[in-house]
């Protein structure tokens, strides 16, 4: 994660104030943003009590004339909402650059409802609430490399990136690594239930569970070798681990998981035909 001091960095306004935009506004303050120079648009009114006191920044239960201060806009609203909430936002805004984060909308149908077309999208994921999310991004051709670098300073504040060439890329980055969590998530589930079907306590077979995906994951990262690789090299012919490995294989447990990858990327192409312009 990066730590570039983001003193100078210029005003933000964050259209939305839930999860991903609190990961992404705690990640600008450590790093030195200071807290007038951030504005959150939140009609929820609990919502905006939690922003206020967590970051000390100013929350608006709606768009005003205050938002054309921002020279950066981040859009972390639902898919359905964001037509509307585009609508009280664009007279304020034509001059910023706009981070979206929701999932499925198209850079065409947010250029359209803002009469901007200097517009990133990201797909980041909710690890980035501890800091160690995975982003993908993809900028318009409008977009300046000075504005691909704020996009980067925004999200490296909550983990890594990935630029992607082409905008259809997205919807496999929301498959791969936008849901992945979800899948982390289930296969933790799963190894818990066997861990203590096994005999072993339910907290301590979470807790082996963990160490053990983010173990091998970091193993994964260091070591720069394929995963075939890696995995090829803890599988003795005969052994535990090449027992378990026959069994996923006979019950085809690879294609199906891919399977659902690819019903992800599918829904998120849907997200942008149902609710784009």
């Amino acid at each position: 994660m990066s730590t570039t001091d983001l003193s100078q960095f210029p005003a933000i306004a964050f259209i939305g104030g839930g999860n991903m935009a609190s990961a992404i506004i705690g990640g600008l303050i450590r790093q030195g943003l200071p807290q007038d120079r951030i504005q959150v648009v939140e009609p929820y009114e609990p919502q905006r009590q939690v922003l206020q006191q967590q970051f000390g920044i100013n929350a608006l239960p709606a768009a005003d004339s205050s938002l054309a201060q921002a020279q950066v806009v981040v859009w972390a609203v639902k898919p359905q909402t964001f037509a509307q909430a585009a609508a009280a936002v664009a007279d304020h805004s034509r001059h910023a650059l706009h981070l979206s984060v929701a999932a499925g909308i198209r850079s065409d149908s947010i250029a359209q409802w803002l009469g901007n077309d200097q517009i990133v999208r990201a797909m980041p994921n909710t690890p980035a609430l501890v800091g160690q999310g995975m982003t993908g991004l993809f900028a318009r051709p409008q977009v300046s490399a000075a504005q691909q670098q704020l996009a980067e300073q925004i999200i490296t504040t909550t983990g890594q990136l990935v630029w992607v060439q082409q905008e259809s890329q997205l919807d496999a980055v929301t498959a791969l690594s936008g849901s992945g969590p979800a899948y982390v998530f289930y296969f933790l589930e799963a190894m818990q239930q066997a861990g203590v079907e096994m005999g072993l306590p339910a907290e301590q077979a979470l807790q082996l569970a963990i160490g053990t995906f983010s173990g091998a994951s970091a193993l994964a990262a260091q070591s720069g070798e394929a995963p075939s690789v890696l995995r090829e090299r803890v599988t003795s012919k005969g052994g535990t681990t090449f027992a378990a490995l026959e069994h996923m294989r006979a019950a085809d447990i690879a294609a199906r998981f891919i399977g659902a990858m690819h019903a992800a990327e599918r829904r998120a192409k849907a997200l942008g035909d149902e609710f784009g312009g």
